[in-house]
């Protein structure tokens, strides 16, 4: 299923949405978190950003493992498996903490939405939801970072 996409692997196409995506979640929910008076401008972005960073790096994690099983299938070895060893685990840890931002994002989406079935919640929640928000974002950065550089050296660094 996710192996290809009109005969180009699947991978190749897919991780470049998680380059827009995910960084674009980070940057408009950190700025709904930041700027207040614009959080109805940025509430259904973030939502819909909520939903389409983690659908890609989900895909772009299972297309990773299809694409690594048919070079390991084709006897692929050397150094170049480790990096592509290590540029899956990074993809799989980036997806660890996308995920975690989109749930929390939707929740400050909810809490913040003053929507008159949303429960009164302590105060503390906000806060500690525009934290979770902001240190998630961060480290899905970091880890866009590590796997896209990793990838890309895996792809380019033996060639040059």
């Amino acid at each position: 299923m996710f192996k290809e996409i009109l005969g180009l692997p699947a991978h190749v196409l897919v991780v470049h949405a998680v380059v827009v995506f995910v960084p674009l979640l980070v940057l408009l929910s950190s700025a709904y978190v930041a700027l207040p008076r614009f959080r109805p401008r940025l509430d259904w972005a973030v939502a819909i950003l909520a939903v389409v960073a983690p659908v890609t790096a989900f895909v772009a994690v299972e297309s990773g493992e299809e694409l690594t099983d048919a070079f390991v299938a084709r006897g692929l070895q050397g150094p170049i498996v480790q990096q592509i060893f290590d540029h899956s685990r990074y993809g799989d840890i980036l997806f660890r903490y996308v995920l975690p931002l989109a749930v929390a994002a939707v929740l400050l989406l909810v809490v913040t939405s003053g929507h008159p079935r949303v429960p009164r919640l302590p105060s503390w929640v906000t806060p500690a939801l525009s934290v979770a928000v902001v240190a998630l974002g961060v480290a899905s950065l970091f880890y866009v970072y590590l796997t896209g550089h990793s990838g890309a050296e895996a792809v380019w660094g033996n060639t040059l």
